[in-house]
């Protein structure tokens, strides 16, 4: 059984565990679960002690886990397919948020982030993402009527949210809680940089010395960022090459590779154990 999420699947997991427990259970660990659940939840922490093999989504996930199931845990880092980057305006500079508006991906710091930068015209500003959060819709539509450069364009199917990706100049990702954020994986994959807070789960696909990072809630680093990015001949091509060294670790085959040698493992030591 490959699970996916502690808390939410502990009720299939325990079901698997008393009806096969000869069978290798595999659990593979959310954000919630590493950076909430687990240290609370008895359900997540009876997901764990069950399962014979666990995987973190970034490269940072088992730093919160403790030494016995830091001891049988994976890393397996999500992929995607690599895309060219788009063409790009020398005009202004378009940064990209990509998150449905909800408090795990701290959209308001984003929203104040925006807010200090409107006076320059030089930078637009969209964001993709449904609002989940009913107070928060209406604060992104407010933004969007007080700041002429900021469009709120809600949720868009993945095809069009992907060339969006590659035609922006940054992506910005500014989550309080992840496991391993797709999107982010989408923009290195296509050769867009990405600003990025502060957490292991953005630090685990990025890397440890990555330049592009700025503390949990802090809109006006943030802000800081982007107006380097436009104003330092540098620091995009930084930004460029630092995401262009990584992309590779997320390529299809390296991610297939990865779970195939995981299975394959916990295949040949159920045999043992029958």
């Amino acid at each position: 059984m490959i699970a996916l999420h502690a808390r939410r699947s502990a009720a299939s997991i325990a079901a698997w565990a008393a009806q096969s427990p000869r069978r290798p259970l595999l659990l593979v660990l959310t954000g919630t679960d590493l950076y909430r659940d687990i240290a609370h939840d008895a359900d997540a922490r009876r997901s764990l002690a069950l399962a014979d093999r666990l995987v973190v989504l970034n490269e940072l996930g088992a730093g919160g886990l403790a030494d016995a199931e830091r001891a049988r845990c994976d890393i397996v880092l999500q992929s995607c397919a690599a895309r060219q980057p788009l063409g790009k305006t020398a005009r202004h500079l378009r940064v990209l948020m990509v998150g449905h508006l909800r408090d795990e991906k701290d959209p308001c710091t984003f929203f104040r982030a925006v807010r200090r930068l409107a006076r320059r015209a030089d930078l637009r500003f969209d964001h993709v993402g449904a609002a989940l959060d009913a107070a928060l819709g209406a604060e992104a539509a407010a933004l969007a009527t007080e700041v002429p450069s900021y469009r709120w364009l809600g949720a868009r199917p993945h095809a069009e949210t992907r060339r969006r990706i590659q035609a922006a100049h940054l992506l910005v990702h500014p989550s309080r809680m992840e496991g391993g954020a797709h999107v982010v994986i989408e923009a290195m994959r296509s050769g867009t940089p990405v600003l990025a807070s502060r957490i292991d789960g953005n630090l685990g696909l990025l890397g440890g010395d990555y330049a592009g990072v700025f503390e949990p809630g802090d809109d006006a680093a943030l802000a800081t960022l982007v107006e380097r990015a436009r104003d330092d001949a540098d620091m995009l091509p930084l930004l460029r090459r630092q995401c262009g060294a990584r992309a590779p670790l997320f390529a299809p085959e390296a991610e297939a590779a990865t779970l195939r040698r995981i299975v394959a493992a916990l295949l040949e030591s159920a045999g043992d154990r029958r």
